[in-house]
């Protein structure tokens, strides 16, 4: 409730999956997988049942072609609601239930691999600030509560979920031009390195981030943390928990509200998008992998990892 304002705004009519931990976070706890559902954890996709008449939802559909109603907040309540069934990290959609085909935010994970800490994500973060205001976009840093750092830039809700994929990959590859020591795309584990993976995925449809504000399930509850850009290298996760986020907000306010429909400034992605035609004209790059679990989609080189690849065709 200390930071209703700030959660709420980065919720609101957004389709939500709820990552719940109804026995709480204790030594040893561990999520639900989709081969393994005996876990203490486990994330809920479709409105539970016996909710209250106050809470909404937005049907949304996978990429199998099913389809779900999510529980999409509109009050303050709602998210009381959640937090009551065990709910600690809010994962909402890059989209409005108005229209859930429409993305109408560009989301930039930068994903530290092993051998890469926070640290590194953070010396990274401004250089993806300065490629973002050469292509007329701007964007709000936040800490993931993990060892990450997201940057999300609210978008005139006019493309879709391939468009805007396509224009972060964009990004990711120019950026992976201008720092190839400190970042990849590369989508197998086994070809990034010791680097800051941009995980364009993250603009998939149903691939969802943690929300700002958002608390993550760890021993020291540390909570998604909007920033400001002039203290992104000043800080470290730690420093936002349950317990300090309260004073955090009543003294700087939300951070987050370019992203919320407070927000006055919605971008164009059109200038990643004319980047990835260049790319593809004069360096032939085209689509890069899906996770395993979407259908083929068009376009997509062949899904297979290169070792793998690499042992059939010497066997071949």
């Amino acid at each position: 409730m200390a930071v209703g304002d700030g959660i709420l705004g980065a919720l609101e009519d957004r389709p939500t999956t709820l990552e719940r931990w109804p026995k709480g976070v204790f030594e040893g706890a561990r999520m639900s997988t989709r081969s393994d559902s005996t876990g203490d954890a486990f994330y809920q996709k479709r409105v539970p049942q016996g909710a209250p008449d106050y809470v909404e939802t937005a049907r949304i559909a996978f990429p199998s072609g099913r389809t779900a109603d999510e529980v999409a907040p509109t009050e303050l309540a709602v998210v009381l609601w959640a937090v009551n069934l065990g709910t600690l990290t809010f994962h909402p959609w890059p989209v409005r239930r108005a229209d859930v085909e429409a993305p109408d935010q560009l989301r930039i994970d930068l994903d530290p691999q092993p051998g890469t800490d926070f640290d590194d994500a953070v010396r990274v973060a401004p250089h993806v600030r300065e490629l973002l205001a050469e292509h007329g976009l701007e964007g709000t840093p936040k800490t993931s509560g993990g060892r990450g750092i997201h940057i999300f830039v609210p978008i005139e809700p006019r493309w879709s979920f391939t468009q805007a994929r396509r224009a972060t990959i964009a990004l990711g590859r120019e950026l992976e031009r201008r720092l190839p020591d400190q970042v990849t795309v590369k989508w197998w584990k086994e070809e990034r390195g010791q680097k800051i993976f941009v995980d364009y995925n993250q603009m998939a449809r149903d691939r969802t981030i943690a929300s700002a504000y958002s608390i993550r399930p760890n021993p020291r509850a540390t909570v998604s943390a909007p920033l400001r850009w002039d203290e992104v290298t000043e800080v470290h996760p730690d420093d936002f928990t349950v317990r300090t986020m309260p004073a955090r907000f009543a003294d700087v306010g939300d951070l987050y509200t370019a992203l919320t429909p407070r927000g006055t400034a919605r971008y164009s992605i059109q200038p990643l998008l004319d980047l990835a035609d260049k790319d593809e004209r004069d360096h032939g790059h085209q689509d890069l992998p899906y996770p395993p679990e979407y259908p083929k989609m068009p376009g997509e080189p062949k899904r297979v990892q290169p070792s793998k690849d690499r042992d059939r065709k010497a066997e071949a």
